[in-house]
């Protein structure tokens, strides 16, 4: 496969924000990827564009001529483009090109994209699902301090395991209604029902989910987003905890409430609390996200700590596929979960679900319904599906 022209335009994500969307034209045909854009984001992450969205467009156009000797046949081919514009433009252009880029390989091959990372791929993810929603993903005054509450089937399918999702879902719409005088069935950035109430009363109606749908549950607690000054500032109800505190908190919540996955529990400097909480809880999943940003060189000072047993994978994150793929290699081999990931800000590129399965995710976190979402977890069922 040969590359005729490239070219990139702005569209509106989920949030109806701007990302980009890149385009290629090739010898067999046209092709085009889109990246998502998070909200909640780790001060380690990759810039999402050199400057600015529009200075990327501009340079992405300028690269055309640069690819027309290259011819691009399988995965690891991506070296070519990172050699010519990683450093030109930010993680979302890169992430975007080099998914259009994939889907135009495996077109020429008559592949699908996951077969160009490991044709033998077998090992479907558990889906992650985010239920009821607070912290930055909610745009409304009083909600939980907490990110994320997530529900996670162990059901024999993906397909199953949405449905259940999506069921448990509806209950807790229910259940919300009789507990928050405030609750309006309102969804935030990420399709998660959004309340008023707080993380105990919240986790405490997740249990409920848990008991009834034998369903596993978990939290994103997001603390970089507020923690400040060496403190966690909570709002709702309004305290401060140090350190020490907050580890004796969120190790009563593990108990309490059965917690099987804890996401960003502490700071993203505070490797040290989280290896403490590995240690203390070796059969959950303490995942970093804001800790490692989909990083090498952050999931090795992970892996030295002792710090996680888990972590989010979000391509945009990083921007480079090749980086991605060394990631997933690392964390592999250490025996890291890996869970691939949305972003609040989504589009409906379904990419993500083949990356997923091709680098063999042990969890795919992409949210319950909503069409950006919905978009990526079919496209995960209709790979199982022709595995079937």
């Amino acid at each position: 496969m040969r590359i005729k022209q490239v070219s990139a335009r702005a569209i509106l994500d989920s949030r109806k924000e701007k990302t980009i969307l890149v385009s290629i034209k090739t010898d067999i045909g046209s092709f085009s990827a889109s990246s998502p854009t998070g909200k909640s984001t780790g001060k380690y992450e990759a810039k999402s564009y050199k400057q600015n969205l529009e200075g990327d467009i501009k340079k992405i156009r300028e690269f055309s001529e640069y690819f027309s000797g290259d011819e691009f046949t399988c995965f690891d081919c991506l070296e070519k483009i990172e050699e010519i514009v990683e450093k030109n433009v930010g993680a979302n252009t890169l992430f975007a090109l080099e998914s259009a880029i994939l889907k135009a390989i495996a077109k020429e091959q008559e592949k699908e994209v996951w077969q160009l990372i490991n044709p033998n791929a077998q090992k479907m993810p558990r889906l992650v699902g985010n239920c009821i929603g607070g912290g930055k993903h909610s745009l409304i005054e009083k909600k939980p301090d907490f990110q994320e509450f997530l529900l996670i089937p162990n059901l024999k399918s993906v397909k199953q395991s949405f449905e259940l999702n999506k069921k448990a879902k509806a209950e807790a719409e229910e259940i919300l209604k009789k507990f928050d005088n405030d609750f309006k069935a309102k969804k935030n950035d990420e399709n998660a029902w959004m309340t008023s109430l707080n993380e105990k009363i919240v986790l405490d109606i997740l249990y409920r989910l848990k008991q009834k749908f034998k369903i596993a549950i978990g939290v994103d607690v997001a603390a970089s987003s507020f923690y400040k000054r060496k403190k966690y500032h909570y709002l709702n109800p309004k305290l401060d905890r140090d350190s020490e505190e907050q580890f004796g908190y969120i190790s009563n919540l593990i108990k309490n409430f059965g917690l099987l996955y804890i996401e960003d529990a502490f700071g993203e400097e505070d490797f040290e609390s989280f290896a403490k909480l590995l240690k203390r809880f070796p059969d959950r999943l303490i995942v970093g996200d804001d800790l490692t940003v989909t990083n090498p060189k952050r999931l090795k000072k992970a892996i030295e700590k002792k710090a996680i047993n888990g972590i989010i994978v979000k391509p945009n994150q990083i921007g480079s596929l090749l980086e991605v793929k060394k990631v997933c290699e690392l964390a592999r081999k250490n025996k890291i979960k890996i869970v691939f990931s949305h972003r609040s800000g989504e589009t409906e590129e379904n990419i993500l679900a083949d990356l997923a399965f091709g680098f063999e995710a042990d969890f795919f976190k992409c949210g319950i319904d909503g069409k950006e979402r919905e978009i990526k977890l079919k496209r995960l069922i209709e790979i199982e599906k022709r595995l079937m």
